[in-house]
């Protein structure tokens, strides 16, 4: 299957029609690429509805506890620097399925970790395991499907995403109650196993990919390209800091919701997290709706409606916590959501690699979801949920400087002929 991620190279008919939207290829395509973003947040965030449990079975404090989530990140923000160029000469397809079965296969030895240290390395090596599948999505949709249909297909991988950020919560919680924390992460692992068989048989091997040569300048000049566009730099700043907004808010919920006065379990916790689903839609529609009216008019109102569910949560009540939680959450995945299919279009336009732009803006977002998330934690310690809060807000009046500086950017004209 991989061999065909090199069209030209092989002779094979690059020239093929792009998928529209309702054909049987672009129903494949976002199956698979559904499925995927889903396999890939299970194992990203199983660990976080887990945090508090960890926290006392190893005897460690919330902020170091953390680390079994911001050390993931961590590492897959490093590791997307290489995936990306990596993507750019051995193809789209190739790295995908790597990255699912190798982040499956270390999913499984993370729940077997004898130890705290063993367990936190593994953790690192999931993230870099992972890389594969967020550093090339975006450039494949682009790639393979037809224009008309970038908007509502970045919307709907990023809403695969979504529920998979949720699943990875649902999946280990409740088994975790049940059968302790081992059990929880090894449900994620089973996932994970399935969701990789069905990409593998569903996804179709890239047509239009046309590899680059494999060379360290070449890289280096990508890279410098990457960074000079300043609307892709802002792009880069605001998915850090939109990320950043929503983990530190979510890394320090178990926390205060497993202490007085709520007291819940981490099953019942997990059940927060059924708010993602709203985070499908959210991407979903703003897709649709950015299609209609643009990026620049849309990602301000998904910054508003975040923003009001940071300041939603600091009421005593759970009903306006939570609901404070959904309200972020839908505004995240709108800003995301734009933002990531953003960054690859401003990007092909520019003239610049698909591929190495993605993944400077997928290192900003988990570099910024580590130090924001552990942030966030380490604010709780501190401050408790007025702290965290005011973290939080911070990151998104700074999502919305960010929005400032696109809006007073010029757009990009497509070239002459396409």
């Amino acid at each position: 299957m991989s061999t065909t991620d090199l069209p030209r190279a092989h002779g094979l008919d690059a020239g093929t029609e792009p998928y529209h939207a309702g054909s049987a290829g672009y129903r494949r395509v976002m199956v698979a690429m559904f499925a995927a973003g889903m396999a890939t947040f299970v194992l990203l965030y199983d660990i976080q509805a887990l945090l508090p449990e960890l926290v006392r079975a190893y005897d460690v404090s919330p902020a170091r506890g953390t680390l079994a989530l911001s050390l993931t990140t961590a590492s897959l923000a490093v590791a997307l620097l290489v995936a990306g160029p990596l993507s750019e000469v051995v193809g789209r397809t190739r790295l995908i399925h790597v990255a699912l079965w190798s982040s499956s296969a270390v999913a499984v030895a993370t729940a077997l970790a004898p130890s705290w240290e063993v367990l936190l390395g593994l953790r690192v090596l999931q993230g870099v395991a992972l890389a594969g599948l967020p550093a090339v999505a975006t450039a494949y949709l682009r790639e393979e499907l037809h224009p008309s249909a970038h908007g509502r297909a970045f919307g709907l991988y990023i809403g695969g995403t979504a529920i998979g950020g949720m699943a990875g919560r649902l999946v280990t919680a409740p088994v975790a109650d049940l059968a302790g924390w081992r059990w929880g992460l090894a449900a994620a692992a089973a996932f994970a196993v399935v969701s990789a068989a069905l990409v593998a048989w569903l996804l179709p091997s890239s047509r239009h990919f046309v590899p680059r040569p494999a060379r360290a300048g070449a890289v280096v000049t990508q890279a410098r390209a990457a960074l000079r566009d300043r609307a892709l730099v802002a792009l880069y700043v605001l998915g850090a800091c939109a990320v950043g907004a929503l983990v530190a808010v979510l890394n320090a919920l178990g926390f205060r919701l497993s202490a007085p006065p709520y007291g819940l379990s981490v099953g019942t916790i997990s059940l927060v997290y059924l708010v993602y689903a709203l985070g499908t839609v959210s991407s979903a529609v703003s897709g649709r709706v950015a299609d209609r009216i643009g990026r620049r008019a849309t990602i301000p109102a998904g910054c508003a409606i975040a923003l009001g569910g940071v300041l939603l949560t600091l009421s005593g009540s759970l009903v306006f916590v939570v609901l404070g939680v959904a309200a972020l959450t839908i505004g995240f995945f709108c800003i995301h959501g734009l933002a990531s299919g953003w960054v690859t279009s401003r990007a092909h336009l520019a003239g610049v690699s698909t591929g190495q732009a993605a993944a400077f803006y997928l290192f900003s977002y988990y570099v910024g979801s580590s130090v924001f998330g552990n942030l966030g934690s380490a604010a709780w310690s501190h401050a408790g949920w007025p702290g965290v809060v005011a973290l939080s807000s911070a990151l998104l009046l700074s999502v919305s400087a960010m929005v400032a500086v696109l809006r007073r950017t010029p757009a990009l004209a497509p070239p002459a002929g396409r």
